[in-house]
């Protein structure tokens, strides 16, 4: 009886092992984010940006994507048009980004964008990394009338982000 409760221990003891290695494993991947972590951005902004206006809207959450788009003014002219694309991938939302300058003219190649994937959404606030690894971007949602878009490069070893737009909500 006594080498019977000790196989029947062990066998406890390795399934709850298995358990909870299985359970840390989970644990430690990273959550993956949805378009809903990024509802905050959804309205229309309006700042300032090189002595111009700079106008952002972007529409709610709908069929695996959110879509938007930054105009920015310059002496009264338009300056740059920025078109947004975020698209729900299987690692999260996906930033698509093609630039263009007055005429509709595209600073991409045809079949290029700028891509930045998520890396990791708080409250009010998500983070986005460029393909190549050389810039990331913070969109956060500061209060319920002002959003900011902050850029941050690697310097000493160390991400260093400054306010890059600073938007108010408008009507």
């Amino acid at each position: 009886m006594l080498h019977f409760n000790k196989i029947r221990s062990v066998k406890i003891f390795s399934l709850l092992f298995t358990f909870l290695l299985l359970g840390g494993v989970s644990n430690a991947q990273t959550a993956t984010g949805t378009l809903n972590d990024l509802n905050f951005l959804e309205g229309h902004w309006l700042g300032t940006y090189n002595g111009g206006p700079i106008e952002a809207s972007w529409t709610a959450p709908a069929g695996g994507n959110i879509m938007g788009y930054i105009r920015m003014i310059k002496d009264d002219k338009p300056a740059l048009y920025e078109v947004f694309a975020f698209e729900q991938t299987e690692k999260g939302p996906v930033a698509r980004v093609k630039h263009f300058k007055p005429g509709l003219i595209a600073l991409e190649e045809k079949d290029v964008s700028d891509t930045y994937n998520f890396i990791e959404a708080k409250k009010n606030q998500a983070l986005f990394e460029k393909d190549d690894i050389s810039v990331r971007i913070i969109y956060e949602r500061r209060s319920q009338n002002q959003l900011v878009i902050q850029r941050g490069k690697m310097e000493n070893n160390k991400w260093v982000f400054v306010d890059l737009f600073v938007f108010n909500r408008i009507p």
